[in-house]
């Protein structure tokens, strides 16, 4: 769901070329790799720390991306290690290198369950949809075709597009305070997007490193999903936003995970928290007559979504739909094919 910026000012107008580093701020530096997906990049940050880097998230573990960032440590980095990796969430495109960091001696930094959920489900590779996976995806009203095909095909498998992580990591959580980069952080942990979302607020100035969870112009996934399909994460989300909002200065420059680091966060935590008000808002009329979660695509999204943004698109209706119901504001019965069919109360 995109919105266009309102106040939201990006002292940086344009993204510097894939595997260029540019300095954000003094002993920051931001380089932004490609992904083979719709969303085409990540913005990975390098904090100096004198004889060593700290890499906070490190990209998809694909040929192309592990090129350009071996070459920015190598060339423009200087060649200094990577001592330390931060990793803000378990989405494979931010955790994707961190266990080949790993392997050459680097600590791993994050939340118990990005490393739990990214550790499980690396391990977990699948030939074939498991049961409860078709069964989930049955229940959220996917088009028969999707069905049919993700039936036969070789799932997504984390293990694909993430180096092996080793086993052992170090555990940050609320309230803890960093000294990475010559600054000290507070980490602020948020949820909906992915469990455990950490995010760093320096206490020396007005840096934020905000991954994934404060995004300047784009919403990120609240998807629902078969690893635990009784979820609510757009009330996760919406408590998050809350949450951070009486943290939020004006003057707060956030370096975020994807598009461009932006100033204007009180601002951006209100569109944020609307966007998703007025989504269930829609659905909620939209559901006068009932409808399964994938017949829901135009309420939420304001347009029809098909081919590779498809599924991201089903599981983000699962959330919505889902919150309505836990919410009390819609009822659900099985259909005959086994979806769920949501209605308004």
């Amino acid at each position: 769901m995109d919105q266009g910026p309102r106040s939201i000012r990006y002292p940086h107008e344009t993204a510097p070329e894939f595997g260029v580093p540019v300095e954000v701020a003094d002993g920051v530096m931001w380089l932004r790799l490609p992904l083979p997906m719709a969303l085409d990049h990540v913005n990975i940050y390098a904090l100096d720390d004198g004889d060593s880097w700290t890499l906070v998230d490190t990209g998809l573990a694909w040929p192309r991306g592990q090129a350009m960032l071996d070459a920015a440590l190598e060339g423009p980095l200087g060649g200094k290690p990577v001592a330390r990796v931060l990793v803000t969430h378990h989405h494979p495109d931010h955790i994707g290198l961190a266990g080949g960091f790993q392997a050459r001696g680097a600590e791993l930094l994050t939340t118990r369950t990005a490393y739990l959920m990214a550790r499980m489900l690396s391990l977990d590779v699948q030939e074939r949809p498991v049961p409860e996976a078709l069964e989930f995806y049955r229940s959220a009203g996917a088009a028969p075709e999707v069905m049919e095909q993700r039936a036969r095909e070789r799932p997504f498998n984390f293990a694909d597009v993430i180096a092996p992580l080793a086993l052992g990591y170090t555990r940050i959580t609320e309230g803890d305070r960093l000294r990475i980069g010559g600054r000290t952080w507070r980490v602020r942990i948020g949820h909906g997007h992915a469990p455990e979302h950490a995010t760093l607020w320096s206490e020396d100035d007005d840096l934020i490193l905000g991954g994934d969870q404060l995004l300047p112009s784009i919403s990120p996934n609240l998807g629902v999903y078969p690893t635990e399909p009784g979820a609510d994460p757009v009330a996760d989300w919406l408590a998050s936003c809350r949450a951070f909002q009486p943290l939020a200065r004006e003057e707060h420059f956030v370096l975020p995970g994807h598009k461009l680091p932006f100033a204007g966060l009180p601002t951006r935590l209100e569109q944020m928290i609307e966007n998703h008000i007025s989504a269930l808002d829609r659905l909620e009329s939209h559901l006068a007559t009932p409808a399964a979660a994938g017949d829901c695509f135009l309420p939420i999204f304001k347009r029809q979504i098909g081919g590779g943004e498809y599924g991201l698109a089903l599981v983000e209706a699962v959330a919505h739909c889902q919150h309505l119901y836990l919410a009390g504001r819609a009822r659900r019965v099985r259909r005959d094919d086994g979806a769920w069919l949501y209605e308004k109360k």
